[in-house]
């Protein structure tokens, strides 16, 4: 398995892709506006607590104040109170916490009241990016993530991350980040943490604790309210979180940043930073590697798959409905159950896929294939869970109802990624899909038909004027990777009177293809 991070630097943005053996798994874009991060820390001041929601609004500088609810707030609540107060006015200038007294813990079942007041300071952490009419969601449980540790503030826990399997390696990391803990701080240990020595713990430790020293230096006088502490830039936080060693290359268009990324590769992987490579060719980089083209067939309201499958996503303001159709496909050799567990199988890959691609949170329901046989509804479920383990986001699925659905919920912390797949209509008003969409789904009809082998004398494509021009020209074109695959020639026919979504395949003697 391959991993390579493809990263396109623009004039007021950067676009990060990540391809698993060169299919496009993952799409991020960092935008200078930005100014509410997943991580980010923000001196803030509460606005109203509201005892009917148990919670509190609170002015973190967006245009929607930020909701903070009473279970958010965390038992070290009145410590972090403490702490803010004494720093804010010079009072406190050791952040050790060595020697800070933490106050008793408010109570799990307790009263936004009694917890806060309004106009009072506090630090906040955003959970959740502003998503449609709704602020920043926020919690006052701070933590500082790194390569290989969470540090948190006003704790002595020490968690080991789910993932780590093995018992003894669970006990080891425990006893070597207790003997390395500054008192004062709890410690979460991450999955990449598996195997790694102390040294490169404490190493990472120590950089947290530095982080967090900076940034109750900048809460003395500090304005309300105001970022006192910014997630990392998202390329370093993305090879924070998902750098390993199957990666095989980081691709970067601009020097700057391949400079920046080339560093941060050194700190945390120095025998990899060989794979960082700074991008210069004059074809953009994403058309280089083929992002733009997965793009255009990726994000539309259908999404096609091998063997003739195809999805059809819809977005409600509730949740997020998925159809799976086997198209028009058939196989004699196979009962129709076969054939459901077969289209299911590559739909539960590509729905894993598209759910991290586009970033999907809340509620999602999934309409598969009817399947009788109970042992295939397992392998259905037991694929899609497996199909889903890299996905960091934190998810749920139910197994299928009576009626073939699968139900799950997918954590939703920034805006869903939205790209508009369709373009201006060249033969009247609205707009069609964009020519490499229908060409995709060209290419499919086609391998059908070579797969079922329906033709007797040959293969004519009957398509509208632009769509045939798209196929023929340029090297080497379309349809000259069809012969090279399909060792079959297609010939092309230009059809003025087709629409431009129009087009049909026929043999020589005219008769329709299907």
């Amino acid at each position: 398995m391959n991993k390579e991070l493809i990263i396109r630097a623009g004039s007021s943005d950067v676009d990060f892709a990540l391809l698993k053996d060169g299919k496009l798994i993952e799409l991020h874009k960092e935008e200078d506006s930005s100014d509410f991060s997943v991580g980010d820390i923000m001196l803030a001041k509460i606005r109203k607590p509201v005892q009917g929601l148990n919670a509190a609004f609170v002015d973190v500088g967006y245009e929607k104040d930020a909701f903070l609810h009473y279970h958010d707030l965390g038992p070290k609540l009145p410590t972090l109170l403490k702490f803010i107060k004494r720093v804010s006015t010079g009072k406190l200038k050791d952040f050790t916490l060595k020697d800070f007294p933490f106050e008793p813990e408010i109570d799990k079942d307790g009263s936004i009241m009694d917890a806060v007041k309004a106009n009072q300071s506090i630090l906040v952490q955003i959970v959740k990016e502003p998503i449609s009419t709704k602020g920043p969601r926020i919690s006052s449980e701070l933590s500082i993530a790194g390569r290989y540790l969470v540090l948190v503030p006003f704790s002595d826990r020490i968690s080991i991350s789910q993932k780590i399997e093995s018992r003894d390696e669970k006990d080891r990391l425990k006893r070597l980040v207790q003997s390395i803990r500054p008192k004062g701080f709890g410690v979460i240990v991450r999955t990449v943490a598996e195997g790694k020595k102390v040294a490169e713990l404490d190493k990472d430790l120590q950089n947290l604790v530095n982080r967090w020293t900076l940034m109750c230096k900048k809460i003395y006088k500090a304005e309300h309210p105001s970022k006192v502490l910014s997630e990392m830039n998202r390329a370093a936080s993305i090879l924070r979180d998902i750098f390993n060693d199957t990666f095989t290359g980081i691709h970067i268009d601009d020097e700057t940043l391949y400079l920046q990324v080339k560093d941060y590769v050194h700190e945390i992987a120095p025998e990899k930073e060989s794979i960082v490579k700074l991008y210069q060719s004059s074809i953009p980089i994403f058309e280089k590697f083929g992002i733009e083209r997965q793009i255009k067939t990726s994000f539309g309201r259908t999404v096609s798959m091998s063997k003739g499958a195809y999805l059809v996503v819809e977005h409600t303001e509730a949740l997020h409905v998925i159809d799976v159709n086997s198209g028009n496909r058939s196989n004699k050799a196979k009962t129709q159950e076969d054939t459901a567990l077969e289209v299911n199988l590559i739909a539960a890959t590509e729905i894993a896929r598209q759910l991290r691609l586009r970033d999907m949170g809340g509620i999602i329901v999934v309409d598969f294939i009817d399947m009788n046989d109970v042992e295939n509804r397992k392998t259905l479920f037991d694929h899609l869970r497996d199909e889903m383990k890299e996905d960091r986001a934190k998810h749920k699925i139910l197994p299928p109802s009576k009626f073939g659905l699968i139900q799950i919920t997918r954590q939703r912390v920034r805006p869903e990624r939205n790209i508009n797949t369709r373009e201006e209509n060249p033969n009247g008003t609205g707009e069609v899909d964009a020519p490499i969409v229908i060409i995709d789904k060209i290419t499919s009809d086609l391998e059908k038909i070579i797969q079922n082998k329906q033709f007797t004398n040959g293969i004519i494509l009957n398509a509208h004027p632009f769509i045939a021009a798209y196929l023929t020209k340029g090297f080497p074109s379309v349809r000259s990777k069809w012969f090279l695959e399909h060792k079959k020639w297609v010939k092309i026919l230009p059809r003025d009177a087709y629409t431009y979504l129009e087009y049909r395949f026929k043999d020589k003697s005219g008769t329709l293809l299907q």
